[in-house]
């Protein structure tokens, strides 16, 4: 049979895996019969599925804890301390408590 790609050279016949695989030594095209292309696909999941096992889920590695003051971002509205003023030498005096 001539290729239909250069139609000057004949293709070639080869057989791998009991399917027969016509090429041209010419220009490397690759023509199957009818059933072949299947019978590759069949083949090629078949060998992935017993190839490749099921992938395990990575294990979960915790993030540091979430920070309860972040100066960037200021006090977040509460939660803060308010830092005391220094007593002064009359503090005692107007300290009713």
């Amino acid at each position: 049979m001539k290729c239909p790609v250069c139609t000057s050279h004949n293709l070639l016949i080869s057989e791998r895996q009991g399917i027969e695989i016509d090429y041209c030594p010419q220009c490397r095209g690759v023509w199957l019969d009818r059933g072949e292309l299947d019978k590759l696909i069949e083949r090629a999941m078949a060998s992935q599925a017993a190839a490749t096992p099921a992938p395990t889920p990575a294990a979960r590695v915790p993030g540091p804890p979430p920070a309860a003051y972040d100066a960037r971002f200021g006090h977040g509205g509460y939660g803060y301390e308010h830092k005391r003023k220094k007593k002064g030498f009359l503090g005692e005096i107007f300290d009713f408590d």
